[in-house]
């Protein structure tokens, strides 16, 4: 399992939320989720424009396994999208935390964010699955 960065919160679903400042936070799935669904052959990206809430799906990502719904981690406006994973999935499956990024909201508030599992609880989120 790749090191979980510091400076990400984590749904219990395994979506990540990375606070960029000025309202803005890029979220992705993690490593820990993209390995459970092997090779990424798909990403359905949401529109920018689209208003997301927190807890509802927001995307969908497809594996050779199975479909996935991505949920939002934050309530907000998707103001960019990551169209190279249009062409290129496996970004995600090769870069989770960094170039395989799915999307960016702008927040009215980060109150939502303290509501999210910080690094450690999501690595013991994780080791409590594997048990």
């Amino acid at each position: 399992m790749s090191e979980i960065p510091g400076d990400l919160k984590f749904l219990k679903s395994h979506e990540w939320a990375r606070v960029e400042g000025s309202g803005r936070v890029t979220v992705g799935i993690s490593d820990h989720a993209q390995g459970l669904l092997g090779d990424l052959v798909y990403v359905e990206l949401p529109e920018v424009g689209q208003e997301v809430k927190a807890g509802e799906q927001a995307a969908v990502v497809e594996s050779v396994k199975a479909a996935s719904d991505v949920y939002s981690p934050i309530t907000g406006t998707v103001v960019e999208v990551n169209s190279a994973l249009s062409d290129k999935p496996e970004t995600i499956n090769e870069d989770a935390y960094g170039d395989g990024w799915i999307y960016v909201v702008e927040v009215a508030g980060l109150d939502e964010v303290n509501d999210l599992l910080g690094p450690d609880d999501y690595a013991e989120l994780l080791e409590n699955e594997d048990h």
